[in-house]
This record gives structure tokens, C-alpha cells and sequence, in this order.
């Protein structure tokens, strides 16, 4: 695997650029940062994981030729093939300000085509919504990090700071070839920058009857595990107690069965304190769970908060059925809470057994930023600018982001994809799930909300 030896231009006519989606689907009545999303839902970038993937490149290519279009001078970098991410500057008009870093991937998780109501890859606007895989995670903020930049410079006028904006690769298997890489071979890229905006924060939640919004200020650690049991390998028909499937087959149910213990972090213990003020409630005679259950479909995310998980997602053993395998394998997702990924580790280790090898496959710090301060003061002031008086929660997100990898430069990260959400939508459910789809005026309430934060902070 090499790295190209200098960042790819849009000069550069060794480049097939791929042709803007819209001019395949014209509907000029289709707001611009609905029109946007669906473009690049229609550009097929799923990442199957371990090196597997179809690629960035024209989903990139995309990318850099609106921000082209829009003054700046993107870069692109291609540290394996296809694997592309788009990187650009936006000059602001307080020099005195250290810069911003606001930013989103382009891979998608795959999709199996059969089990959704639409073709995943289509871009389909039906029932006031966008349909899609990347639809919420994350091309409609792609979408909304270019119209909101777009409005602001298309009027002439420049955001407070200075914006890094950044398109990148791979998000979803870690960012290796991506926001990773980049932080490690082109840290020059974020130089000035102390803060970062990016996905899962900033859509609205019920919560008794109020509408709220949940600013993500902290992420769980991540641990990716392999599982691996060895035995006697032999014919089908004989007494073997030596099986590796059979010691496999025990581990991976104790793990997935553990009742992990609660542990509230200062971040989720403030997120709670906040709900149970809505609903008028004690938080000390109510549980963290039904406090939790209380905010709706966003308890999907925030239960998981709660405590450690450890969910097996993969298992892999044999090749034919008279066979007894000398080999059986298995992949557990396990998300702990911020600085208990060595001590998790050694229980997971406990549970499985003596006979049970624990390979790393990836690990990744868990974050949590301040809860205060003044860009969270400009979320609440973007977010009742066009949502008066609704409340802002800071929350722990379950899963993780490209935030990880920059705060290897010391860079504070936050997730605020602003989007005002119908109380019946089951959000969370959204990512990595069947028919993903988002409603077309929640894209333009982001549009709006981010481009105001970007105008003022």
C-alpha cells in the first residue's frame, strides 16, 4: 500500500472525474441540500471492513468539485486505491480564533438490497423523505457542511474562524486509510485547529412533551475483538470432546449474555439530571435506565451509554459437515466507558476461558469533551435561533467517530449534525439499519442552524 507522494487537485488531468449525479435526475425542486444528499447516496461507497471496500473516489471527486466551485482549493489524498478523502481550508474573518475542524466520512455500511423497501443506492424521496444508505450516516451532513458553507460564502461573507472542512475515508472501519492516516502522516492539514464538529448530535428528542436536542460531547471507548478456539480436528462421527466450536460456541455465549454493571460518567450523569428536570422527577429516586427510556427512540443510543457492551457479531467455523474443525473463530463489538478498555479487556478475557485466544483486531480511545464553554454557548444560541427555547443535552455516544483519531492532535470534539426530527421516528435505528431515510425539511433546518454557528463562533 502506498500513499500518492502529493495531495491530487482538481487540475489534475489524470483524473477521471465522475459527473454530478443531478444531471442524471433532474428536480429542481428538491432543496439543494436534500438534492446534494441524494447525490451521494447514489455513489455506492460501502466499506465491507478489513481493507474491503469499493471506495471514496467518485463520492471525493463529488465533494471537491463543490467546494471548487465555492472558492476554495481542496486537496485530495489517496493513501490506497479509491480510498480517497477531500480536505480544503475556509478563511475566517477573526484571524485571532484558532480554527474549526468540521467534518464527515463517505463510506457507508453495506446494505443488503433485499431487505429494504427501495433501492438502497437510489436516492428515493418518498413520504417527505430521503431514502437511503448514508442518508443519516453520514451524507446528510456532507450535504449540510456544503450548503451551509455555501450560503456563507455565496453572500460574500466568511465564517468567524477559520474552517478546516474534511471529507474522509474509511470511517467506518476505523478510519485507517482515512482520518487516521491523515492525522498521522498530515497533522500540517489541522494545524491552528483546537476544536472539531461532526455526526450523531444535534437531532432532536421527546422528552415529556418537550422537543430537546442532543449535542454529543463524549464518545465510549472501542474495542474490536477476535475470538479464536482451537481443537482436534477429526472425522465427523467420532466422540471428540476436543471441539473447537463447542469451546467457541460456550465462550461467545457467556460474553454475550454478561450483564454489565451501570456506570454513569460525568457526561451521562448531567444528561440524566437535565431529562429528569423536564419531567419533573428526582434523578436520585428514578434508575439511570428509566431515565434513559424516557428520552424515546433516542434511549436506543443512550442505554447503551449506561454500562460496557460486549455483542458478538460474527462467527466463523468449518468447511464441510462431516468435518470437526481444528479452528473456530468469532468478532465481538465491545464499547466501554472512557478509560476501562484495559480492565474490561482482562474480563472479557476472564469470561471466555483459558482455552479462548483474544486477538485485537482495532482499539480506539473513548472521549469526553467539556459539557460548557463557548462553542457548546453557540450550539444552544444556533439551535434557538430557529428552535426557540428548546433545551440542549450533552450526551455520550455509543459508537464512535472520526473524533478519535483527532484528538491525537489534541483537537476537541463534539457531534452536532443539527437535524429537527417528527417525534415518531425511531432515529437510532437509522444507522446501519433497514431503509434509512431522513425527512427533507430536517436537511434544511440543519442547513440553516449550521450555517449560523459557522457565521457567529
Amino acid at each position: 500500500m502506498a500513499e500518492t507522494s502529493a495531495p491530487q487537485s482538481e487540475s489534475d488531468p489524470a483524473r477521471d472525474r465522475a459527473e454530478p449525479a443531478p444531471e442524471r435526475d433532474l428536480e429542481p425542486e428538491l432543496e439543494e441540500t436534500a438534492r446534494i444528499a441524494r447525490d451521494l447516496i447514489r455513489f455506492d461507497t460501502s466499506n465491507y471492513g478489513e481493507g474491503k471496500a469499493k471506495g471514496e473516489r467518485e463520492a471525493a471527486e463529488y465533494v471537491e468539485a463543490r467546494l471548487s466551485a465555492l472558492g476554495l482549493s481542496p486537496q485530495m489524498f489517496e493513501p490506497e486505491p479509491r480510498r480517497t478523502s477531500v480536505v480544503a481550508r475556509v478563511p475566517g474573518r477573526n484571524p485571532d480564533k484558532p480554527a474549526l475542524v468540521l467534518h464527515g466520512h463517505l463510506d457507508v455500511v453495506p446494505a443488503d438490497a433485499r431487505n429494504w423497501s427501495v433501492d438502497p443506492f437510489a436516492g428515493e424521496i418518498r413520504d417527505g423523505m430521503l431514502w437511503g444508505r448514508g442518508a443519516v450516516d453520514m451524507k446528510d451532513m456532507d450535504a449540510m457542511m456544503l450548503t451551509a458553507l455555501g450560503d456563507i460564502l455565496g453572500s460574500g461573507r466568511l465564517p468567524e474562524r477559520e474552517i478546516v472542512v474534511a471529507y474522509f475515508a474509511d470511517e467506518e472501519a476505523g478510519g485507517g486509510v482515512g482520518a487516521s492516516r491523515l492525522v498521522d502522516d498530515h497533522p500540517e492539514l489541522f494545524a491552528g485547529a483546537t476544536e472539531a464538529i461532526s455526526e450523531v448530535g444535534g437531532y432532536s428528542i421527546t422528552v415529556g412533551g418537550t422537543r430537546a436536542y442532543l449535542l454529543q460531547t463524549g464518545e465510549k471507548s472501542l474495542l474490536w475483538v477476535r475470538l479464536v478456539a482451537r481443537g482436534t480436528a477429526a472425522h465427523g462421527s467420532r466422540l471428540i470432546r476436543d471441539n473447537a466450536i463447542t469451546k467457541l460456541a460456550g465462550a461467545i455465549a457467556r460474553i454475550g449474555s454478561t450483564e454489565w454493571p451501570v456506570r454513569l460518567t460525568g457526561t451521562t450523569r448531567e444528561l440524566l439530571d437535565r431529562v429528569a428536570d423536564v419531567l419533573g422527577v428526582d434523578p436520585q429516586q428514578v434508575s439511570p435506565d428509566e431515565l434513559a427510556l424516557a428520552t424515546g427512540s433516542a434511549s436506543g443510543f443512550i442505554t447503551a451509554t449506561l454500562r460496557t457492551t460486549s455483542n458478538p457479531t460474527g462467527l466463523e467455523a468449518g468447511y464441510k459437515h462431516n468435518v470437526i474443525p481444528d479452528r473456530a473463530e468469532a468478532l465481538v463489538d465491545i464499547r466501554t466507558l472512557p478509560g476501562e478498555e484495559d480492565a474490561v479487556l482482562a474480563e472479557i478475557a476472564r469470561i471466555a476461558g483459558d482455552d479462548i485466544e483474544i486477538q485485537i483486531v482495532h482499539r480506539d480511545v473513548g472521549l469526553e469533551s467539556p459539557t460548557s464553554g463557548a462553542l457548546v454557548d453557540a450550539v444552544h444560541a444556533a439551535i434557538h435561533a430557529h428552535d426557540p427555547g428548546a433545551p440542549v443535552f450533552p450526551y455520550l455516544l455509543s459508537g464512535g467517530t472520526d473524533n478519535k483519531s483527532l484528538s491525537r492532535l489534541g483537537i476537541t470534539g463534539y457531534g452536532f449534525a443539527p437535524l429537527r426530527l417528527p417525534e415518531g421516528l425511531d432515529f437510532p435505528a437509522m444507522f446501519h439499519g433497514v431503509d434509512e431515510r431522513v425527512p427533507l425539511d430536517a436537511l434544511f433546518f440543519g442547513r440553516q442552524v449550521l450555517r449560523d454557528l459557522l457565521l457567529d463562533y
